[in-house]
């Protein structure tokens, strides 16, 4: 396996947070788009930013709209779902709150930050589910005990669902996402992305997935972590989930020039080499001078399998 290399993503979406984004539309006077594909198109990664630096201003109007934005792109991200429950219930929408929530839970079960999110809301609305969900974190801590990483934030969530069903209004409406990576900074999820990098390429692919998940809590959706997410399910022979992680990066940045040359080697290793020859075709045409990303898969389909 070729080594892999660090693209640092920090101020990709310091700088360019709409460079991915897209206003397409075709006007009332008849561009001949349907209304379906003129509507306004958003970067995930750049509205997740704008909604967590919202939310941490408390402005949470303004960080329901920019979590709605985020999901509408991209329905399977738990954070954006867990951004927009606390959004929600810093206006104190409790029931879309409760919605927003349970997406997360249904997406990511074990998440315990979107448990502790939908007991919180549910306590709210005073619904007799709120204890289901504190059963499910007091479970979690007891089976977790002291010494297991999640045992600390575990204890606080624990609290604070307790606090809430005894009527105690202290809780505040993002208290379920105090003290994770969200607000940590892109310093942080820049160290977290490059250590998976490094856990790739010393084929320590568990490990990996969990650091690309914690630069994906500060990042959110972007493409870079995405993609690298595919990589790994693929090394672990999870050929399926490889293919959706390389899907949703190409749905976000069409022109992702690392998830097409993966998603053509996934393509040459499951035997399909027309649609191999496909992907690199789109690179050929994304890159009109050439890039090293092109010729490695060029390489993976005149053989016919992966390079030794």
């Amino acid at each position: 396996m070729r080594t892999l290399k660090v693209v640092l993503l920090a101020s990709a979406i310091a700088i360019g947070a709409g460079s991915l984004a897209v206003a397409a539309g075709g006007g009332s006077s008849g561009g001949g788009a349907m209304p379906s594909a003129s509507g306004p198109q958003y970067d995930p990664a750049a509205e997740y930013a704008k909604a967590v630096a919202a939310l941490k201003a408390k402005d949470y109007k303004n960080a329901a709209r920019a979590a709605a934005h985020v999901t509408e792109v991209v329905p399977k991200s738990v954070d954006g779902w867990r951004i927009l429950g606390a959004a929600k219930a810093g206006t104190e929408d409790w029931k879309g709150a409760r919605k927003a929530y349970e997406r997360a839970v249904k997406l990511e079960p074990g998440d315990i930050v979107s448990h502790a999110g939908l007991g919180l809301a549910l306590a709210r609305m005073k619904d007799a589910k709120a204890q289901a969900e504190l059963d499910w974190l007091r479970a979690r801590a007891q089976a977790c005990g002291d010494a297991c990483p999640e045992a600390a934030a575990l204890k606080s969530l624990t609290g604070q669902v307790e606090s809430a069903l005894a009527g105690q209004a202290t809780v505040g409406p993002g208290a379920a996402l105090d003290g994770s990576l969200l607000f940590a900074g892109p310093a942080a999820g820049d160290a977290a992305y490059v250590k998976a990098v490094s856990l790739i390429n010393e084929k320590r692919y568990d490990e990996a997935l969990a650091a690309l998940r914690d630069a994906e809590t500060v990042f959110g959706p972007h493409p870079d972590v995405i993609t690298y997410q595919g990589y790994t399910w693929r090394k672990k022979g999870e050929f399926d989930r490889a293919e959706a992680y390389y899907r949703q990066a190409l749905a976000i940045a069409p022109d992702h020039r690392g998830a097409t040359e993966y998603y053509g080697e996934l393509k040459v290793e499951r035997g399909d080499l027309p649609g191999a020859k496909l992907l690199l075709a789109r690179l050929d045409a994304i890159c009109s001078f050439g890039c090293a990303e092109a010729e490695e898969l060029r390489r993976w389909v005149d053989l016919g399998r992966a390079p030794q």
